[in-house]
């Protein structure tokens, strides 16, 4: 399948409010205005896209959906042909669902871990449009899509691996240097990122553990840093380099319980020639502060 990357994201969340400052406050995301068929629900933009992050009101605190974008038109109907061909479920976006997510065309589908994804193209743009909510260099979304993810399932079975290997075509980058079973993926035109989505596997366990999301500068990286301690925002992890990726981040817990990767590349990304198997996480820095799994992971009976 021909997908660049994660087009946009949706999380449900009883923190409404919360998300209404910490969002421009602390991120630096633009708050833009929600559809009118979803007035209650708050929109982010990190780039001149329409939004890339979408906040809706929920009982709980959980993902709602993971948004893939193909190509173009075209991609997207050979996708939908090969979803077809290997009997996974699909459900076409009706014009209402299409306006909130400001695409031409959707469909909704699940994994076998159970996480909601969908496929679009062509959504919305307006150039030079993002303003950022407070002084910020912007973030790196463009044609890379607007970060990775990282999930957790109480399963990892060779169902999830051949749906994502097999069915959606991504490529596979490695287990990553911790101590469980996490393995990352990417999508098949994405050559500037190691990865788009990973599955750690904990048992009876499930939700975001993590979402990256890249800035044009490690300014970025340490402004936003400062204004997370000076707000007391717990953190999961301090700042640190990556040892498989040129990377310098950090990790703190937003309003819903899981954590942002705030990533600033010191490099560009030296592909993967072969599978690296590192014996540490990182090359520097990164001291786990706080818990790796937040409160945003609850078991699949509670998020599902």
């Amino acid at each position: 399948m021909n997908i660049i990357g994660i087009g946009y994201l949706g999380f449900e969340s009883t923190k409404m409010e919360e998300w209404r400052a910490y969002g421009p406050e602390v991120m630096g995301f633009q708050i833009t205005g929600s559809p009118e068929n979803d007035p209650d629900s708050i929109y982010f933009k990190l780039d001149d896209r329409r939004h890339r992050i979408a906040i809706h009101p929920g009982e709980i605190d959980r993902i709602a959906y993971i948004g893939w974008e193909a190509r173009n038109r075209v991609d997207f109907i050979a996708a939908c042909e090969r979803f077809k061909e290997y009997n996974v479920e699909i459900t076409f976006g009706d014009a209402e669902l299409c306006e909130k997510r400001g695409v031409k065309e959707l469909i909704r589908f699940r994994d076998p871990a159970g996480y909601q994804h969908e496929l679009f193209y062509a959504q919305k743009w307006t150039p030079r449009s993002f303003v950022a909510g407070r002084p910020h260099g912007g973030f790196i979304c463009d044609d890379r899509g607007v970060g990775h993810i990282v999930l957790i399932t109480p399963e990892f079975g060779p169902e999830l691996e051949r749906f994502l290997l097999e069915i959606m075509e991504f490529n596979w980058y490695g287990w990553g240097a911790g101590k469980g079973k996490t393995g990352f993926f990417r999508s098949k035109l994405n050559t500037q990122t190691s990865h788009d989505i990973a599955f750690g596997f904990a048992p009876g366990r499930m939700g975001v553990q993590h979402v990256g999301l890249f800035v044009n500068a490690v300014r970025d990286v340490g402004e936003t840093f400062d204004i997370v301690k000076q707000q007391e925002l717990p953190l999961m992890m301090t700042l640190g380099q990556h040892t498989q990726d040129p990377h310098m981040s950090f990790y703190h817990f937003n309003p819903s319980g899981f954590a942002f990767e705030t990533i600033a590349e010191l490099e560009p990304w030296h592909g993967d020639p072969f599978e690296l198997n590192p014996e540490k996480m990182s090359t520097w820095g990164h001291e786990i502060v706080g818990p790796i799994l937040g409160p945003s992971v609850k078991t699949p009976e509670e998020l599902l």
